[in-house]
């Protein structure tokens, strides 16, 4: 009897380990905000999946999330290809419709940016034993960004600014399916001169910033997985021309690390979508700043600087043909 018990203890741990183990590519082709293979906003090392080809077919992404109280909506649409299992680069539109503040919602108030991204897969998750993690190097470039710096160039010097900024940036990934606790661990750190994806404007300087995130994988049945995960990227403490309309003058803004909290939902075997939906935490009140009054006393009165974007919604679809 303690033999069969044993026996049956032994199956179930392998029923559940076999179940768990077909989620292994879960991550393979499920697209970022802004274009890259990873989670809801942090790439991973992993790449869009080349089977039985050199090139890939294309991986396909939507995302939305709901800012619109100050910074506005955002829409991105992304197109990723992926080459030898080794390496991707795509593009994304960054939509973007204006916000319902009188007061700030105007350094936003343009239709969006062109976002570029490659990455290069130098170790694979696993290729030199269970424990080691996929390592993978890419980067970013967001082409006519004319949030808040250059918003505020045209207010304080007369010309509206289109920066580019860029990131550079090296993630370590970690995908483990065995009993008795499955995870998908990812960190990593780049350089950058955004503020908040670009949306924030146009950083100071390049800066290095850390990255990452972990998710659980859990079987659903039918062929599908949810992954509960949380992420998280820091953010550059100062941007360009922001500071010039703070209040003391000399004073820094407050710019948060980004956190996201996410469920997604794809297929265990051989996926070809991914459907994201959670909350992200971008700013609240960054700073404040001196408004004229057109009377003598008070000539100004500080208000705060509230973004309104401590709880956005987001949501994405991602479909590998």
């Amino acid at each position: 009897m303690l033999m069969l018990s044993y026996l049956k203890r032994l199956a179930a741990v392998g029923a559940i380990a076999m179940v768990l183990f077909a989620t292994a590519r879960i991550n393979a082709q499920n697209l970022t905000l802004e274009g890259q293979t990873g989670g809801f906003i942090t790439p991973t090392a992993y790449v869009v999946l080349s089977k039985d080809h050199v090139f890939s077919y294309p991986a396909i992404g939507v995302h939305f999330v709901n800012a619109s109280s100050v910074i506005g909506n955002v829409y991105t649409f992304s197109i990723e290809e992926g080459i030898a299992n080794r390496a991707e680069f795509g593009y994304t539109r960054s939509v973007h419709t204006e916000g319902n503040s009188p007061a700030f919602s105007s350094l936003w108030d343009y239709s969006g940016m062109n976002v570029f991204n490659g990455k290069v897969v130098a170790v694979k998750d696993g290729q030199f034993g269970a424990w080691t993690p996929g390592i993978g190097a890419g980067f970013v470039v967001r082409t006519d960004d004319k949030f808040v710096s250059g918003a505020l160039n045209e207010k304080l010097y007369g010309t509206l600014k289109s920066y580019t900024n860029e990131d550079v940036y090296v993630a370590a990934t970690k995908t483990w399916l065995k009993p008795p606790v499955p995870f998908l661990l990812n960190f990593g750190f780049k350089m950058t001169n955004a503020s908040i994806f670009g949306l924030g404007g146009q950083s100071t300087r390049f800066m290095g910033r850390l990255f990452g995130g972990l998710g659980i994988p859990i079987p659903l049945g039918h062929n599908l997985a949810a992954v509960p995960a949380i992420g998280f990227t820091q953010q550059p403490p100062n941007v360009v021309n922001l500071g010039a309309i703070l209040f003391p003058p000399g004073s820094g803004a407050h710019i948060p690390t980004t956190m996201d909290y996410a469920v997604r939902v794809t297929q265990k075997d051989n996926p070809h979508f991914a459907f994201d939906i959670g909350i992200g935490h971008v700013a609240g009140v960054i700073g404040h700043t001196a408004v004229p009054t057109g009377v003598p006393n008070p000539p100004y009165v500080v208000i705060p600087i509230d973004l309104k974007a401590n709880s956005v919604f987001g949501t994405g679809l991602s479909y590998r043909y």
